[in-house]
């Protein structure tokens, strides 16, 4: 029923810098349900362990969800219909705890190097908690069999693709607050900044999240959806959708902002292929509109 893909590339200013990519990306198909995930470790100077937070948070997020899934898929289904308000704040409780874990068990395997100190002033490190070495991003979107769900901390965005290739950022982009403040995984109050969705529909083709860096390489949110539409338009041939767009995502990591990007895909196999030609079509609709925009702002 379920198919997805992930992806992660390094920035170009990254790469100038000699910066590890701080994104990670993952994706998980289980029995009925099917979970996109992305996180963007923080670029200033104290998340300097901000690759090993982002890649910790896509574990906790795929490990948790799979937990409340794994004994009664069908069960968990039937209950989260009825209360999935509740069980998607339990899902984010589990994920901080989860991640917390994770990151403090690093620390504790790998303590801080004389090198990672250097770059502070006297006195400077000890004012910063241990979370924060790591602090991430985190978008997650699970597709179950005629219900889809979501949640995010921080920037990046989620994007649902429909049947009749209509697209929809379900939950509005944040941006970063003054002074590149963000929502965090790291933050204290983490669980207290999860934004959160539940859409009880059969309609939902694809559902694709990714990490700030590819909303910023589009000029507007209907370039962006409308890219969202094109990638809807080639799900039926997977093998050859990766490798183009594996280049185009290397591609927007080189211009506008220069930042790593991840891209995560969960799709209905079904939907993909049985609505191809009304996708073709859709993808037709927007390259005219696009035409008349960009006539329009010339005139």
């Amino acid at each position: 029923m379920f198919k997805g893909f992930s992806h992660s590339v390094m920035g170009a200013s990254h790469e100038k810098k000699g910066i590890v990519c701080q994104d990670s990306s993952a994706y998980e198909v289980g029995n009925g349900y099917a979970i996109a995930v992305v996180a963007d470790g923080h670029g200033s100077k104290k998340h300097f362990r901000s690759n090993i937070g982002s890649k910790a948070a896509t574990e906790a997020a795929i490990d948790t969800i799979k937990q409340f899934y794994a004994d009664d898929p069908d069960g968990f289904d039937e209950s989260f219909k009825k209360d999935h308000d509740r069980i998607i704040k339990s899902m984010e409780k589990q994920i901080i705890y989860a991640w917390n874990n994770k990151v403090l068990t690093h620390l504790k395997e790998n303590p801080v190097t004389y090198k990672e100190k250097s770059k502070f002033e006297y006195d400077e490190f000890d004012e910063i908690p241990y979370e924060s070495y790591y602090g991430t991003t985190l978008v997650v979107a699970v597709a179950g069999r005629d219900y889809t769900f979501g949640f995010q901390i921080g920037d990046g965005s989620l994007v649902a693709v429909f049947e009749d290739g209509e697209t929809s950022m379900i939950m509005d982009y944040e941006e970063a607050n003054p002074a590149n403040i963000t929502s965090s995984m790291c933050n204290a109050n983490a669980i207290t900044m999860f934004d959160s969705f539940y859409v009880d529909s059969k309609r939902l083709l694809a559902i694709i999240v990714s990490t700030d860096g590819l909303y910023t390489s589009f000029g507007s949110d209907n370039d962006f959806l409308d890219y969202h539409t094109i990638i809807a338009g080639q799900l039926s041939d997977i093998d050859a959708l990766l490798p183009s767009l594996k280049n185009n995502i290397v591609k927007r990591s080189h211009f506008g902002t220069e930042d790593d990007i991840s891209v995560s895909c969960v799709f209905n196999v079904e939907l993909a292929r049985d609505n191809l030609d009304i996708i073709k079509a859709k993808i037709a609709e927007n390259k005219r509109l696009a035409a008349e925009r960009r006539a329009n702002r010339r005139a």
